[in-house]
């Protein structure tokens, strides 16, 4: 027997008219602002007109009469009529006097916030903030103005400040009264600007004021000055909510409840005043670092403060980060577009096909997202998993979709899962996701943002933790734009003291785009034929390469050994609180970030040769932080092999072909139900997460570039050192004279008049890396010039005088 419809009863007021939220109609919210803002300007003008013809109108406001407000014989002479009048009247004599004015601003920023002209305003904060100033200066004039005023019919003040100024100097005096408002003004400018407290200090001691913000300190890149930050000082967040569609049973309608987007208040302007020592000084002091102390040539200038850390962005700590302008800002960003029509037909198609096969359902509630929907549903009791998971692909049949994925159960929740691909993709810009407070915040080492969940929430994760990333994808699906993200994320977190880059792009086309920040942000080996070439693309310079990483990795592993560190983060931790000697090899170390772009190309072409390496660097360079992510088009068994796979627990699939691709990748199937375009699966745990990845177009990383490239920073790429050969360990003129650092034979001579084989008083007295200054001492090991390394002691010069040496130059010169 056929159940018998019930009627529905409208449920709320907006029901009852037809389903339509005038306060959600953009129609009317752009009327309706329109409209404040028009009455704000007409408030101005009869406010303006108060001092003009207030004088004439105060009887008539004052003894106003029964009908005379309708002015139908025109005895109000206020601009603006007799409404004028009486507005004019009642803001400024009877409230705020002079301050009144700011009321109309007030109903004009609202009026702007209704109108979404601007979408980015803070309608709190600015209302907060223009309500202190009008309420202040509202005391403040009627008390220090009026003698100003002459015959004005009006206290400056109004009635508001009069009254107040009157009853606080009643009771605490007129200095009392003073002190109360400068109180209130300097709290208010605090919370307007940290900086109030700092100028307040210098005032009572210009020249000794020191707090602590005037000492360096170890920060992210979120403690820099507003400037500084991605965004600069216009920078504001914005983090999105779920957009959840709540239907009220799994036969009825359905309740839009799509949540807003958050506008948090922007946090107050903080500026941090770095060290200002001279970078010119820094090579001539006496540095005192444990038990040793080493002297700089040239004068002494005194002993360091080691109170204070060292800054290892020296000396470019005027460098600034990429701003957020750079990006492009979508008109989707804020949330995505719900279409309540399809959600509703998904909805009934999904419980039809489910009942079909007998399966009931008890709920149903839908997530959407910018390029997926979630639906979650809970089975009736008694219905097993796997029945609904056996019923995809019918599922997928009925609602003309691609892309469908079924999740039995949802993990944590006591649901499961249906993601259906939306009609109307939403772009996810890369600006969205900088833009968020959770990226702004983050105290991650290697923040990679890579887009937005299901959930519209930021899906981050830290590099530095994960250690190491394969991605995987067929051609055109978003890989290449993924690898655009990441490098775009790290970027706009990390100083070029900091972090570096080694790009190997065989394709020779992926990465030739950062060649203008080659000197800031890239790393490569030196190269003895001359030819500068920081994005690699031959694969005999990528084996070079990759296994001078290698032996980059073992030297900081000896670095770590002799500091007593476990890991990057402790090492450099030591050395910027000088707990380090510098006598012993000790520096800075930054991140180095390797992305290969189709690791499959070389694979093809090298074969062990490259996969050795890069097994070795991932299975121990995570602790002296070198990372790599690996990217390919082919996830093939035979490219991706169990021992790169068991060393690259992160990985990041975008659509494959066929379910032996996805389950190389993943180990299981869902990259061949992706629907492309920046549609993937990162797996960095237990169960893949599906975000729609960040998309950062050519034009974006271009200005990116470019910015950084103009931006104060290293002079070359960071040196790698030379890797080990079969040549290593010749001595006495066996070595190449054309293959001698252009520094060999200045760095011979100042060996040789010190008698000092010191490769720290190289690295200083010319200014280089340690990777170069220890390559010029194997050179001059080889040549004969010093002795063998000796671990931390000086190696021993076996040369004596300047008439050996140059003898021994000439002989390797014509040699």
């Amino acid at each position: 027997m056929a159940k018998k419809k019930q009627p529905k009863v409208a449920k709320s007021f907006t029901e009852a008219i037809g389903g339509v939220n005038i306060f959600q109609n953009d129609i009317f919210n752009g009327l309706f602002g329109f409209a404040l803002i028009l009455f704000a300007i007409y408030l101005t003008i009869a406010m303006v007109s108060y001092f003009y013809t207030g004088t004439a109108d105060q009887s008539l406001v004052l003894d106003q009469r029964p009908g005379e407000w309708t002015n139908t014989a025109r005895e109000y002479q206020n601009w603006c009529g007799s409404m004028g009048a009486l507005l004019s009247h009642f803001f400024i004599a009877r409230c705020f006097g002079l301050s009144a004015f700011i009321v109309p601003l007030l109903i004009c920023i609202i009026g702007i916030k209704i109108l979404k002209a601007f979408k980015k305003v803070n309608l709190f904060k600015w209302f907060l903030s223009l309500t202190v100033i009008m309420l202040w200066t509202s005391v403040a004039f009627a008390k220090f103005l009026t003698p100003l005023m002459g015959d004005e019919v009006f206290n400056p003040g109004g009635g508001h400040g009069e009254y107040v100024g009157n009853f606080l100097e009643n009771v605490i005096g007129t200095p009392g009264l003073v002190a109360v408002l400068l109180l209130i003004a300097i709290i208010f400018l605090t919370y307007i600007s940290s900086e109030t407290i700092q100028i307040i200090r210098k005032m009572f001691n210009p020249i000794g004021a020191i707090t602590n913000r005037e000492k360096f300190h170890i920060k992210n890149v979120t403690e820099e000055e507003p400037e500084n930050v991605p965004g600069g000082q216009n920078a504001t967040y914005e983090d999105s909510e779920p957009q959840v569609v709540t239907f009220d049973d799994v036969n009825g309608g359905l309740e839009d409840k799509p949540a807003a987007v958050l506008q948090p208040e922007e946090p107050a302007e903080e500026t941090v005043e770095e060290g200002t020592a001279d970078e010119n000084d820094a090579t001539d002091m006496t540095v005192s670092t444990g038990n040793q102390e080493e002297k700089a040539e040239g004068k002494t200038v005194g002993e360091v403060d080691l109170s204070t850390p060292i800054n290892p962005k020296e000396p470019w700590t005027k460098y600034k980060y990429p701003t957020l302008d750079l990006l492009k800002k979508y008109e989707d960003d804020d949330k995505p577009y719900i279409d309540m029509k399809e959600q509703n037909a998904n909805k009934n198609r999904i419980i039809e096909v489910l009942g079909n096969f007998g399966v009931q359902i008890s709920s149903i509630t839908a997530t959407v997202g910018p390029t997926i929907t979630l639906y979650e549903i809970t089975p009736a009791p008694g219905v097993k998993i796997s029945k609904i998971r056996n019923l995809e692909d019918d599922i997928a049949l009925s609602l003309a979709a691609l892309g469908i994925r079924i999740i039995a159960p949802i993990p944590g929740k006591g649901t499961i899962g249906i993601e259906v691909p939306n009609a109307k993709a939403n772009i996810v810009s890369m600006e969205s996701i900088l833009n968020s407070r959770k990226f702004q915040e983050t105290d991650m080492a290697l923040p990679i943002a890579l887009g937005k969940t299901i959930t519209n929430e930021v899906y981050m994760v830290d590099l530095a933790k994960i250690p190491h990333l394969l991605v995987a994808g067929a051609t055109g699906q978003g890989k290449s734009v993924g690898l655009n993200a990441i490098i775009t994320s790290l970027l706009y977190k990390k100083h070029p003291n900091e972090l570096k880059f080694v790009l190997i792009d065989p394709k020779k086309v992926e990465f030739s785009i950062y060649a203008p920040i080659v000197k800031h942000f890239m790393a490569q080996v030196y190269d003895e034929t001359g030819e500068e070439e920081a994005i690699i693309t031959d694969v005999t310079k990528v084996i070079r390469t990759l296994n001078s990483l290698c032996k980059l990795m073992d030297t900081r592993y000896d670095l770590l050994k002799k500091a007593g560190a476990k890991n990057i983060k402790e090492y450099n931790a030591k050395y910027v609180n000088h707990k380090l000697r510098l006598t012993d090899g000790h520096e800075y170390m930054p991140y180095i970030v390797v992305i290969i772009d189709e690791f499959g190309d070389l694979i093809m072409t090298a074969g062990k040769e490259i996969e050795l390496p890069i097994a070795r660097i991932a299975q121990l360079a995570r602790a002296v932080g070198i990372h790599m992510v690996i990217a390919t088009q082919r996830p093939t068994t035979s490219i991706i092999t169990g021992n790169i796979k068991a060393n690259f627990p992160g990985r990041m699939a975008f659509r494959v072909s066929a379910m032996i691709d996805s389950r190389t990748i993943l180990d299981r199937p869902g990259a061949n139900q992706l629907i492309g375009r920046g549609d993937m699966l990162m797996l960095n745990g237990s169960e893949p997460v599906r975000v729609q990845c960040a998309f950062v177009d050519t034009p974006e990383v271009e200005r990116i570039n470019e910015y950084i490239s103009k931006q104060s920073g290293p002079t070359e790429p960071y040196e790698l050192p030379e890797p080990n050969n079969e040549e290593d360990g010749a001595v006495g003129g066996s070595i190449d004279a054309h293959s001698l650092d252009p520094l060999f034979e200045e760095a011979a001579h100042a060996i040789v008049v010190s008698q000092q084989g010191s490769t720290s008083m190289i690295q200083r007295r010319f200014s280089i890396g340690y990777n170069r200054a220890g390559r010029l001492m194997d050179q001059m090991e080889q040549a004969g010039v010093v002795g063998a390394a000796q671990g931390s002691k000086p190696r021993e010069v076996l040369i004596t005088d300047i008439a050996s040496l140059d003898s021994l130059i000439a002989q390797l010169r014509n040699g």
